[in-house]
């Protein structure tokens, strides 16, 4: 009896932390929906080029007060070889660094980026990638310009953009870096899995909380462009 009590305040914890990625994966697809439905968003062309999309949602100012940003949020790819099949499990991302917390004023931000080429997607799912060194990026347009859309995918390896007070903008996050969050992955999964394996063998089922999120990226971008 007192091993059983002491099992299940062992299990409290995991599964308040699996909880809080569930959270974040649900809320990552709220973010999308509210970006695709503006009319001034994500190119078509864009998105329909990129092989992976970062959704950071409600990154706040605070967390920076003491230099240093930090956020978290899902990365979600195209399965397949090349990533031109269908879009798969989200894989968690953690979001550092940078000199970007006085660009965001006080506001709830939510960053997207768009990973626009294989390389980009290679280098985000094995390791910490530092925008602008690693990995070439850019603010990425807005509006449905395919001139604009086209000079851009040309430039960058990655797409960044903020959407904060219902604005949404591309903005320059250079400094800043990406990386696979094995600790979250492991909460939302229930097992240690590493970012390629989520993304690329095809063999992890995508959680519950990442049906709306799919759902947004299936609907707008169902193919590789």
């Amino acid at each position: 009896m007192v091993a059983a009590v002491l099992l299940s305040a062992a299990s409290l914890p995991a599964r308040a932390e699996g909880r809080a990625e569930r959270e974040r994966v649900e809320n990552a697809g709220r973010v999308m929906q509210a970006i695709m439905d503006m009319p001034d968003a994500i190119p078509q062309n864009l998105l329909d080029h990129a092989r992976c999309v970062v959704v950071m949602p409600t990154v706040l100012k605070a967390a920076f007060v003491f230099g240093g940003a930090y956020g978290r949020g899902v990365m979600v790819c195209r399965t397949g070889k090349d990533f031109n099949g269908s879009w798969g499990a989200p894989t968690m991302m953690a979001l550092e660094g940078g000199s970007f917390g006085l660009q965001i004023g006080g506001e709830a931000t939510d960053f997207v980026f768009l990973v626009m080429n294989d390389s980009g997607a290679h280098s985000l799912l094995h390791s910490k990638v530092k925008l602008g060194a690693d990995a070439s990026a850019a603010a990425g347009p807005v509006g449905r310009t395919t001139a604009a859309a086209t000079d851009a995918f040309m430039r960058a390896e990655i797409l960044t953009y903020s959407r904060a007070r219902g604005i949404f903008a591309g903005i320059s996050l250079e400094g800043s870096t990406l990386r696979p969050d094995g600790d979250a992955n492991r909460n939302l999964y229930g097992r240690s899995l590493s970012a390629e394996e989520i993304v690329r063998e095809d063999k992890v089922a995508p959680p519950p909380a990442a049906k709306e999120l799919l759902r947004q990226l299936k609907q707008q971008s169902p193919k590789l462009g």
